[in-house]
């Protein structure tokens, strides 16, 4: 996976200590309802489009561009799904990284999935009923996408201890 060069710099100073980085992943709908999904290179698994966000870009910006880059789709964002702060993850090279993670849902308005970067070896449509395998996370955003709520999922608030309501 390409590691982007903002991240290169800070891991030159951080070393492989947790990192906080801000990500995005789209769930772009075809007209025909069928749903975007990329094949990793990394783990061959099929996934949602994903990826982090670049200093200073919009959140909506980044997912089209994520969209783009690793399947050569044009997506236009239509909302928030879920905002979600991800475990520690480890990464193949020992980077460890916190993820916020910002779901979106999104409609295809141009071109046909292909592999389009290093990160994909292929990208397709498929039915939300026939999905392949996928990362828990993922199908959870996929069901928020089918069935839009008024507002994102959040994880709620953890009650503030009684000390600091004092």
């Amino acid at each position: 996976m390409a590691v982007p060069e903002f991240v290169t710099r800070i891991r030159s100073k951080l070393g492989h200590d947790p990192l906080p980085l801000p990500g995005v992943t789209a769930v772009v709908r075809h007209d025909d309802g069928r749903i975007l999904l990329v094949r990793r290179a990394d783990d061959h698994r099929w996934t949602l489009v994903t990826g982090c966000l670049e200093p200073p870009e919009q959140p909506a910006t980044a997912v089209v561009r994520e969209v783009w880059e690793e399947a050569g789709v044009v997506a236009e964002v239509e909302g928030l799904l879920r905002v979600e702060s991800m475990d520690l993850m480890t990464c193949p090279n020992g980077d460890q990284v916190y993820m916020l993670d910002l779901a979106f849902r999104c409609r295809a308005v141009a071109g046909d999935p292909h592999v389009n970067d290093d990160e994909s070896i292929d990208a397709g449509w498929f039915e939300p009923d026939r999905l392949p395998d996928i990362p828990p996370r993922h199908l959870a955003c996929i069901t928020a996408a089918l069935h839009p709520a008024d507002t994102a999922w959040f994880a709620p608030a953890v009650p503030l201890p009684a000390a600091v309501l004092d």
